[in-house]
């Protein structure tokens, strides 16, 4: 108690450190550009998700076990940081893994920065409760007050000073093309998923026997892995016969699935229903094509008796 009250008299809870506000300003960076849009759609996201996952929860962790300046120096800091990180975040997913949360973006991210900032309050409680000549901190003003003296002071001569500017600016391109190759990655194979699937949302079970009349539905599905914004048209044919049509825009990446419910009339045997994807409008030739071998009963066949007569269900996706 007599500690905690010496700490409010000092001031200490109100001056954080300035390694211990960076990182709590980088959480907030990772919360807004990960899960705010339309900035979660800048690749800024990237290098600063890269820094949340690979380095601030074992600093924060490294940061409230070790307050004093003379427990870790700098490298073993840096070091267990990254090495600890690397640990905590698989069993932070693991935990989420058994909530109802699973293991999502946000409930990732918002997990992983509480983690983080509950640590860095500990790591500044604990540095408070120390006498401020053994606390651990990140000499920031002193290293840059450091390099000013080494390019300022006319004891380091020219080419010192030529091959640390050179020195700075390899370290800045090296980040700069590391960052550059993170968001900009490189295209894979473009392509169109298609698919079509039973009732119950699973590959079988089709309705290929069926009354005429009766109702049938199945589950289409798009999936667009082109790299850019494309409009899709699907249709339905039953023996060169439209039965209907469906528009869908989609972006990269962007999943379209919808249950398609239709009605055959005409009753015959080994009818091929066919499900054609056009794109951006050319009908030319369909860019994709599924197909279902149906048989269509005359009216007042229960299609559940016709079933048990054919219980291999004919699919071909082509």
């Amino acid at each position: 108690m007599n500690e905690l009250t010496r700490i409010k008299k000092s001031g200490d809870l109100i001056q954080v450190p300035a390694d211990l506000l960076i990182a709590i300003i980088l959480v907030v960076f990772t919360l807004i550009f990960t899960l705010v849009p339309p900035l979660s759609d800048l690749p800024v996201r990237v290098p600063v998700g890269l820094v949340m996952v690979l380095f601030l929860p074992g600093y924060a962790l490294i940061a409230a076990l070790f307050p004093r300046d003379d427990d870790l120096d700098g490298i073993e800091r840096v070091a267990l940081s990254f090495g600890l990180s690397i640990a905590v975040v698989p069993l932070i997913g693991l935990a989420l893994n058994y909530t109802p949360w699973g293991i999502r973006l946000t409930p990732v991210v918002v997990s992983l920065s509480a983690f983080t900032i509950v640590l860095l309050t500990a790591a500044h409680l604990r540095r408070a409760m120390l006498p401020d000549e053994v606390r651990f901190k990140v000499p920031f003003r002193r290293s840059l007050n450091s390099v000013k003296e080494e390019m300022t002071t006319n004891q380091t001569s020219r080419v010192d000073k030529i091959l640390t500017v050179i020195l700075v600016l390899a370290i800045i391109s090296s980040i700069s093309a590391l960052v550059y190759v993170i968001v900009t990655p490189k295209q894979g194979e473009k392509f169109t998923e298609f698919y079509i699937l039973g009732p119950g949302g699973m590959a079988y079970d089709y309705p290929t026997i069926v009354a005429s009349g009766e109702k049938s539905t199945v589950i289409v599905g798009i999936v667009n892995h082109e790299y850019e914004i494309v409009n899709y048209t699907m249709t339905l044919e039953l023996n060169n016969a439209t039965i209907m049509e469906m528009e869908a825009t989609l972006d990269h990446n962007e999943t379209w699935e919808r249950p398609i419910t239709y009605v055959l009339d005409d009753p015959s045997d080994d009818q091929k229903l066919e499900f054609l994807l056009y794109r951006e409008g050319n009908f030319t030739a369909p860019y994709r094509d599924l197909h279902l071998w149906v048989n269509v009963s005359a009216t007042g066949i229960s299609s559940s008796a016709a079933s048990k007569e054919n219980l291999a269900e004919r699919l071909r996706l082509v």
